[in-house]
């Protein structure tokens, strides 16, 4: 096997103490020795390798995890997005548009958006993203959707209780029935996780019990959609069931804040969701404060975040909810690895995988300093499916 060196690091954050400075393990003038899909070594500038590619002084960070996305789709929701910032408000109802256009497209279309999207988060510093199903909402559609996203991805979530389709109207338990039955068997060998939207105007807490439940009873991973559109039960359903992350979270009660931080269940902030939807921004430093482990996701999706920057998502975590840049660094990183129950991945350590983002800029801080700036340099390894020629940007 041959053996590479990415050499002349002029910022390394490895996300190890016991390798570098800080929380973060930050290295300065680092090497990192990578065989195949493995790294080898961590140390100073230097080492000795078959190929050596110059990172010219550059930031090398850990590939970012988004561990919440929704890229497998149909349709445009532009014109809903231009409504809303004209002032109409949001209220998830635009779901069944992105539902009737994937319903209506076949395999080959949704596989080759897929793809698509899939570079395109490659590009901007992702390595590892889960994906969920939530836009078909029948049995066939959502199966189809959990075999592209499980052909992609480790991180394969069944999220057929994202809404109610427009059949199942006035018959929400019905549609819960489905969903908990004929549905999730038609999924199950695809998915590690299942997921719903604990929300008003999609599912009540005992409806997503009842998901969750059945869920974990087929082996599957839990996740939850909660507080987005304000307070609710969501947050301590999945801390009481036991969720490894709670997604949204914008709206947070001091119990719920206790719940989480009294919990392994991570609270991951969707922000680009909240710039998109006009909604308030969670208050992370309070979250932070209180002990909660925290995650930032893109929650790439037509309706609410139609972005899978990363790098967008930590500038406005800083910005406007009160992280530092080394928070969010972290929450992107092994935060969102947190959220997935991973360990492996967001950090970058001799045997670990060799999942690195290189950005065009010498240190982490430039990703909050130059926001809107297409910063990464270089993606290395991923462990979803690449386009061919897909290792770099």
């Amino acid at each position: 096997m041959t053996t590479l060196v990415i050499d002349n690091i002029g910022e390394l954050v490895t996300n190890d103490p016991s390798l570098g400075d800080g929380p973060l393990g930050v290295v300065a003038g680092a090497s990192v020795v990578v065989d195949g899909e493995t790294v080898v070594a961590v140390g100073p500038a230097g080492a000795a390798a078959d190929e050596r590619l110059d990172a010219g002084g550059r930031c090398m960070l850990p590939g970012f995890v988004d561990s919440h996305t929704h890229l497998v789709f149909a349709g445009d929701r532009a014109e809903e997005f231009s409504r809303r910032m004209a002032g109409e408000p949001y209220d998830g109802g635009g779901i069944r548009v992105t539902t009737d256009a994937t319903r209506t497209t076949g395999r080959a279309g949704l596989e080759a958006a897929l793809d698509g999207r899939l570079a395109e988060v490659h590009r901007a510093g992702s390595t590892t993203v889960e994906i969920k199903t939530g836009y078909g909402l029948s049995v066939d559609s959502e199966a189809e959707l959990a075999s592209l996203a499980a052909e992609a991805t480790p991180e394969a979530t069944f999220l057929g209780a994202h809404l109610v389709p427009g059949e199942y109207q006035g018959r929400a338990d019905d549609y819960v029935e489905l969903v908990c039955g004929p549905m999730l068997d038609a999924v199950r060998g695809h998915v590690r996780w299942i997921d719903v939207f604990c929300e008003t105007g999609a599912f009540d807490a005992d409806q997503s019990r009842a998901v969750l439940t059945a869920g974990r009873d087929a082996g599957l991973g839990l996740r939850l959609h909660a507080n987005q559109l304000g307070h609710g039960p969501g947050v301590q359903l999945g801390v009481e069931m036991g969720c490894a992350s709670v997604d949204h979270c914008t709206y947070l009660s001091d119990d719920d804040i206790e719940a989480l931080a009294s919990s392994d269940t991570v609270a991951t902030f969707l922000p680009a969701t909240d710039f998109s939807t006009r909604q308030p921004y969670p208050d992370a430093r309070r979250a932070i404060d209180a002990g909660v482990r925290v995650a930032i996701a893109s929650n790439c999706n037509p309706g609410s975040s139609y972005t899978s920057s990363l790098s967008f998502c930590m500038a406005l975590a800083v910005r406007d909810m009160g992280m530092t840049i080394d928070e969010a660094v972290a929450a992107v990183t092994t935060g969102g690895a947190a959220a997935l129950r991973r360990s492996d991945v967001g950090r970058i350590v001799p045997s670990g995988p060799a999942h690195m983002t290189i950005l065009d800029a010498p240190s982490r801080h430039h990703l909050a300093y130059r926001p809107g700036v297409p910063l990464i340099w270089r993606t290395l390894g991923a462990d979803y499916r690449l386009q061919p020629a897909g290792d770099q940007t």
